[in-house]
């Protein structure tokens, strides 16, 4: 195993949590800005922001910009 996977295997856990706590952060914001809001709908709108920014990521490390961050 690599030092990235063990580094991973420990911090996996936390990543998600932190993902998890932004997702429902912003499910928040829509319940507080939107009366009646239909969460369901919320929630795939900021699921759809969410994986722009992780494909906007991907191409990112893909293209090196993290090669020697």
């Amino acid at each position: 195993m690599t030092p990235q996977e063990k580094e991973f295997e420990a911090m996996k856990g936390e990543i998600r949590k932190e993902i998890r706590a932004i997702f429902k952060a912003n499910m928040k914001i829509f319940d507080w800005d939107i009366p009646e809001n239909d969460d369901r709908a919320s929630a795939n709108l900021i699921l759809e922001a969410m994986q722009s920014a992780l494909d906007e990521l991907k191409s990112e490390v893909a293209s090196g910009n993290y090669d020697n961050y």
